[in-house]
């Protein structure tokens, strides 16, 4: 039984040229229930921010977006999520295509053991985009110009990632998931564990990645959402609540649970 009775999400959940499109999407662990009968649309090229208390499934959502729940043995998921009309949950669709279509970025900074020009080649080389050094070296090059990093690092490219700051290898860890020529990024609390320079940077990047890719990221920070996206989704125990432009979330939430979280009386 869902926790709030008779739910109708708020706001406007569907777009006109989805990406990403979840309809009835519910994920179990085990006996329980986590997500509840989510329908959401993320378009092309802008940025959705996911917000709501500790625990209340934005980020269990987030990764189902590209199975990566599939990870988890207990985890099942229901409903559809469609790429570009395609169900990602059919049987005959792999995932590893998937997951450098649909790419993500973790809460905490998580580079390779390799050095700064490996961390970003490897996911070319095991998908076959580069045939040659030549063109590797554009793809490493490209994806750190892209990521806001390489005037940074252009010198010490055989230096170890972890050998950089947190908020470089964050920067790091986006130009990764760039180099495989993803589609959709998905960012779940990327900022977290950055000091608020490094946030700064992270911020800014996303609003220049934004032309080239679709990107839904979970945060606990309603000014990180506010400051760089187009649309914010608020979630409650489970449920997705209200969905709406950031600035009207922000300004005149349309569900009293969206402006308790919102003025802080919880959460």
């Amino acid at each position: 039984m869902s926790i709030i009775e008779n739910h109708e999400t708020v706001g406007t959940p569907f777009c006109s040229n989805p990406k990403l499109s979840a309809r009835d999407v519910g994920v179990f662990y085990g006996d329980k229930q986590a997500i509840f009968d989510v329908s959401l649309d993320i378009g092309s090229n802008e940025v959705i921010a996911l917000i709501g208390p500790s625990g209340c499934g934005k980020s269990t959502f987030l990764r189902s977006l590209n199975r990566m729940n599939d990870t988890i043995d207990i985890c099942r998921v229901t409903g559809e999520i469609l790429l570009d009309g395609e169900n990602i949950y059919d049987p005959k669709v792999d995932v590893v295509p998937l997951r450098a279509t649909v790419g993500m970025v973790f809460q905490k900074p998580n580079p390779f053991p390799k050095s700064i020009y490996d961390n970003i080649s490897y996911g070319p080389r095991i998908h076959g985009l580069a045939s040659s050094r030549v063109d590797l070296d554009e793809i490493v090059e490209r994806s750190l110009q892209r990521a806001g990093l390489w005037t940074e690092v252009k010198d010490r490219l055989h230096s170890p990632g972890t050998g950089l700051s947190g908020g470089q290898q964050q920067r790091l860890c986006i130009a990764r998931t760039i180099a495989v020529e993803p589609e959709v990024i998905l960012m779940d609390e990327p900022c977290s564990a950055l000091d608020p320079i490094a946030t700064a940077k992270i911020e800014e990047l996303i609003d220049e990645l934004r032309e080239n890719y679709t990107i839904a990221i979970v945060t606990h920070s309603m000014q990180q959402a506010a400051r760089v996206s187009q649309r914010t989704a608020y979630f409650h125990l489970g449920q997705l609540i209200e969905v709406n432009n950031t600035d009207m979330v922000f300004t005149t939430p349309e569900h009293q649970l969206t402006e308790a979280y919102i003025t802080g009386r919880f959460g």
